[in-house]
């Protein structure tokens, strides 16, 4: 059984979504090790639960917090507590919807990054076409160097392929063209260590094709990832806005709104964020999944299990292994493809 340390505190709305998410979780089969201030936590329980267990943490990180400072002057935060689990292998991963800076700060100091590893990237899931499509980092680094982004390239496919279910991952580099030589210097110097490695590298990818399908993995530095990341946000809110406005323009309007809803239903589902529970911390000797801080109970179910599922097949040792610094680029060969791992439709993650 895969155990999951989770934030039992890291909520907007308090513990109330959480406790509930978790106990989902606990009835599918992962053991959840539930940190925060036990008299609330209890509170929400009404008692012993099967899978879960308590783990008394009696301080919270709040989000006007200064992130690293916080991390260090509350080491007994729900927050801190959930990832020293998982350093001290209490725990094979953590899970926590609190302040993502903090949970950045927390992950790096006590989960620590695999050997090998400069900086670790955000991975978040996009709702592409025909499959869901990482984007890393979408914001743990404003600046990279072109080592960076080959890491990034490697850990998404690896991601992309064991717990996603995608055997062949495609990845592609963020850029402004599709030619090798477009780009800043560190894209056009990053562009040939992608090709080189055992990856399946269909090289620069426009903002326009993010999610065309065409890729599974999208590589850019931590700055142009958020930028890109919250204008498809903006652009997918204005476009729904003004599909709203338009059904309800005039009667016609309203009628054919009706005959629409099923389809746009359908579609709300497919992007909803909390089908897929958060976004990816990737580089560090643990899985660790950063929740949405508005996540209702199956967010917080989703965001736990699938963190169970990356310590389940291993990823973290896949990662490892491919990335071990004596270990040349050009045999950075993937594993076999993990066949038991369902594949997963990606929606569009909010606000980090």
């Amino acid at each position: 059984m895969v155990t999951v340390a989770v934030d039992g505190m890291g909520h907007d709305e308090g513990p109330a979504g959480i406790v509930a998410g978790a106990k989902d979780a606990a009835a599918e089969g992962v053991r959840v090790l539930l940190c925060g201030i036990r008299e609330q936590l209890e509170a929400e329980l009404g008692g012993s639960v099967d899978g879960i267990e308590i783990v008394d943490a009696a301080e919270v990180i709040d989000p006007s917090d200064e992130p690293a400072t916080a991390v260090r002057a509350k080491p007994g935060s729900s927050m801190v507590t959930a990832c020293r689990l998982v350093r001290d292998g209490s725990a094979e991963a953590v899970v926590s919807g609190g302040p993502a800076g903090a949970m950045l700060a927390a992950s790096l100091l006590h989960v620590g990054r695999i050997r090998g590893i400069s900086r670790p990237g955000i991975g978040v899931p996009l709702p592409a076409q025909g499959a869901p499509c990482l984007l890393i980092d979408s914001g743990a680094n404003s600046d990279a160097r072109a080592e960076n982004l080959l890491q990034f390239g490697i850990m998404g496919s690896q991601f992309m392929r064991d717990v996603m279910g995608i055997e062949t991952p495609s990845v592609g580099l963020l850029s402004i063209g599709e030619e090798p030589s477009k780009g800043n210097a560190v894209t056009v110097e990053a562009h040939p260590l992608l090709a080189a490695a055992d990856i399946d590298f269909a090289g620069n990818c426009e903002g326009r094709d993010v999610l065309s399908g065409r890729f599974q993995v999208v590589v850019a530095d931590g700055f142009a990832g958020n930028v890109l990341l919250k204008g498809l946000e903006g652009a997918a809110a204005a476009l729904l806005g003004e599909v709203r406005r338009a059904a309800e323009s005039s009667t016609r309007a309203k009628i054919g709104g009706l005959l629409l809803r099923p389809a746009l239903r359908a579609m709300r589902d497919r992007t909803e964020p909390d089908n897929y529970g958060g976004a990816y911390l990737l580089g560090l000797r643990g899985v660790v999944v950063i929740a949405h801080g508005n996540s209702g109970r199956k967010g917080i179910r989703n965001a736990i299990r699938i963190a169970a599922r990356g310590a389940e097949v291993g990823v973290v040792g896949r990662m490892a292994e491919r990335l071990a610094p004596d270990r040349p680029t050009s045999d950075l060969q993937a594993p076999a493809a993990i066949n038991t791992v369902p594949q997963v439709t990606a929606p569009e993650i909010g606000d980090q």
